[in-house]
């Protein structure tokens, strides 16, 4: 029996028995001899008999049984008793089934965040966020949602951020194949669907002069926000990491940071060297009692809030500073890893990129993967930035000693 694309024909136990799947997606089979019992065939050969019927007014596709295991006759039988449940009134009654309705965006954007974002990301509160921009679509049934209702949705967010589009667009596929995998929906709509807005990639490096300023103020700063971002232009590593890091995660004996796992990115265990200047700025941090943070002002949770301490940052630097973003200060380190000469996967290594990962077999083995070409790399760049501030300290020096000779001299 050919694929048919979903057409009616009468359903045989030889023609059920011979029936190839199409590789490319799943079938249906209509009985003509019996209205609303269908045959549904998936792409790996299994077959389905199923009942398709509105019942309460909700059409609904109820299971049958799995061919061969439940035969063709036994299929139809099963299925015309259904079909006298329903004409009678009974159907929910007879056999206890309850008529599930298809949820709404709106209904499945919260239970995808508790049972999936909550337990994979540490930005599920972002991901919500994105999500809730749909409110367009809130309302429609997941499965009544098309292509361009989500490219119409999508252009109303665009009007106002453009890059949020994009980012709400990426979670909301997301969420229609998670609905996909749970049997919430068929297909997804937006599969293959191209971003909305053109983004620039972000190319900002903090100039030498800019890291004496940032460095600066971060002095000024102190504790907790200024020291982490010390850390920050120090290793290189993600702001939210290197917030919420963990007294418990560093070996000062055998001077590294382990972070683990469930904090990292990319989900794998990520080892850091401290080089003399972390270590010396990690020791002269106070210390909640009880607390694991080391970046808190409560001692229950790690610091937050860095629009605020971004904020003040600006108000220290000079007007003519060009904007920039914490995130710049990945790219002025990787930047300078690059000047300096250091190979780029021992940088991708330490930032913790995954083309930068061991994979395989290998990972499990090679938990330290470059681990000396990193305490080099990372030994080279404190020592570049001590030549920088130390510059600058000299420079503030004859600028200060000049600034004495021009008063001394107007007073002769």
């Amino acid at each position: 029996m050919p694929y048919n694309g979903g057409m009616k024909q009468k359903l045989t136990d030889k023609g059920v028995k011979n029936l190839k799947p199409n590789p490319a997606k799943r079938f249906d089979i209509r009985d003509t001899v019996l209205q609303g019992f269908i045959l549904r065939v998936s792409p790996s050969g299994a077959k389905t008999f199923c009942l398709l019927k509105r019942i309460n007014r909700v059409v609904r596709r109820q299971t049958l049984g799995h061919y061969p295991i439940m035969s063709l006759a036994e299929a139809r039988e099963r299925c015309r008793q259904l079909l006298y449940e329903i004409e009678t009134g009974n159907f929910e009654a007879q056999t206890r089934i309850e008529i599930i309705k298809k949820p709404s965006l709106g209904e499945i954007i919260p239970e995808y965040i508790e049972k999936h974002a909550k337990a994979r990301t540490k930005d599920w509160k972002r991901k919500a966020a994105l999500l809730r921009k749909f409110a367009l679509l809130h309302s429609k049934r997941i499965d009544k949602i098309t292509r361009g209702d989500v490219v119409r949705a999508c252009d109303e967010i665009n009007v106002h951020t453009p890059v949020s589009a994009n980012r709400a667009l990426a979670h909301l596929k997301h969420l229609m194949g998670w609905c996909v995998d749970r049997g919430i929906i068929e297909n997804s709509p937006i599969v293959g669907l191209k971003p909305i807005a053109k983004e620039k990639p972000r190319e900002r490096v903090l100039s030498d002069q800019e890291l004496t300023w940032l460095w600066s103020a971060c002095s000024d700063e102190g504790y907790p926000f200024g020291d982490c971002l010390k850390i920050l232009i120090l290793t290189g590593q993600r702001r939210a990491e290197v917030a919420e890091m963990r007294w418990s995660e560093i070996d000062l004996k055998n001077r590294i940071w382990i972070l683990p796992s469930e904090r990292a990115k990319n989900a794998r265990q990520h080892t850091v060297p401290l080089t003399n200047t972390v270590i010396d700025n990690l020791k002269s941090l106070p210390r909640f009692l009880g607390s694991d943070f080391v970046f808190t002002t409560t001692g229950r949770s790690p610091i937050s809030g860095f629009g605020r301490i971004k904020k003040r940052l600006d108000q220290t630097m000079p007007a003519s500073t060009a904007p920039w973003t914490i995130h710049d200060i990945r790219r002025t380190f990787s930047t300078n890893l690059a000047k300096m000469g250091v190979p780029q996967p021992v940088t991708e290594a330490i930032l913790n990129h995954k083309t930068g990962v061991v994979s395989g077999v290998a990972a499990i083995y090679n938990v330290y993967s470059y681990s000396e070409e990193k305490s080099e790399a990372l030994n080279a760049w404190s020592k570049r930035l001590h030549g920088i501030l130390k510059s600058a300290e000299q420079c503030c020096e004859v600028g200060h000693n000049l600034s004495e000779v021009r008063v001394h001299n107007l007073k002769a």
